[in-house]
């Protein structure tokens, strides 16, 4: 495992001199720009090349509007990070979750049911992914489990002249139980109901999970994802067997505050534990790894070196 081969994924608010602790994921932090830029900076040294960015707004509404706004919180990160590491991949997470006052992936058909309108969610996200692309971004990873989203996204960045810019589709995204810590840094629960309805079960069988795989990479997806990791190790390997795309993992909150509570008790080795989690992911064949450990996980490589 090589420090390049991890990215490391971050929260970032509005305001200056923000560093919030989360208290859901010990060691984990909401992020002011300028902070962000510091934060990322001291990643950059340990040889961390890329960052996933997820926003949380000011304000919350029904169509998640600051999540393309050209002014928005990550693009103004996407901006300040470019301009401070002009050679640091930049990630940015295209999604709705945290923006709207619903706490739902996408646009809601009618209030208080988790049932979503396609079309114009596909259209925001589509919007979504442009303007971070204007910003600077690398790579749009949308991770809404839409139907179509990796086309939608595809075909409003090569119109706007945005070939070059990749897309990482969360490919394999489970309704899984592990999310919990996410939501809460990203204060983005649903407020009633929940994402059955456009994530994939946590029982599916590969039959499944390889036809959602194979229509983003129909789509135009550069690189796919199963997300979580740790309790997917089948599923990642499943995925690197059959397609020949570069795979990313995620290994997600839920999984990083169990490990982070087991090791404050004094009840495990955290740095040998940690090692061996990334060891499997990386086994089972994920060629990326997202990951809240991954300064740590970096600095443990180094100290090999």
């Amino acid at each position: 495992m090589k420090a390049q081969d991890l990215v490391m994924p971050y929260f970032v608010v509005h305001g200056k001199g923000l560093k919030k602790p989360i208290l859901s994921m010990p060691g984990s932090y909401r992020f002011s720009v300028d902070q962000l830029v510091f934060e990322v900076r001291q990643a950059s040294k340990l040889g961390i090349k890329s960052i996933l960015l997820f926003g949380i707004p000011k304000k919350k509404d029904l169509l998640g509007s600051e999540a393309y706004a050209e002014d928005g919180i990550v693009s103004r990160a996407i901006r300040a990070v470019k301009k401070a590491l002009p050679k640091l991949q930049v990630i940015a997470d295209v999604c709705l979750c945290e923006y709207t006052s619903h706490g739902h992936c996408g646009v809601i058909k009618s209030p208080n049911k988790a049932e979503i309108n396609l079309p114009k969610t596909l259209e925001l996200y589509a919007a979504e992914a442009v303007v971070y692309a204007r910003a600077g971004a690398d790579i749009v990873a949308p991770s809404g489990m839409m139907k179509g989203q990796v086309a939608a996204i595809r075909e409003a960045l090569n119109i706007n002249g945005f070939k070059k810019v990749k897309i990482m589709g969360y490919s394999a995204k489970y309704a899984s139980a592990f999310y919990g810590p996410f939501r809460d840094a990203a204060d983005s629960a649903p407020a009633f109901g929940d994402r059955t309805g456009y994530q994939m079960n946590p029982a599916s069988g590969y039959k499944e999970v390889l036809k959602e795989v194979a229509a983003d990479i129909k789509e135009g997806a550069d690189i796919v994802m199963v997300k979580p990791a740790l309790a997917y190790l089948d599923v990642i390997r499943e995925v690197k067997r059959k397609f020949n795309k570069p795979l990313a993992a995620y290994n997600v909150s839920g999984e990083y505050a169990m490990l982070k509570a087991a090791a404050a008790k004094g009840w495990i080795d955290e740095a040998k534990i940690t090692v061996e989690i990334i060891n499997a992911i990386r086994r089972a064949g994920a060629d990326i790894i997202i990951t809240y450990q991954a300064k740590e996980v970096a600095k443990i490589i180094n100290a090999r070196k």
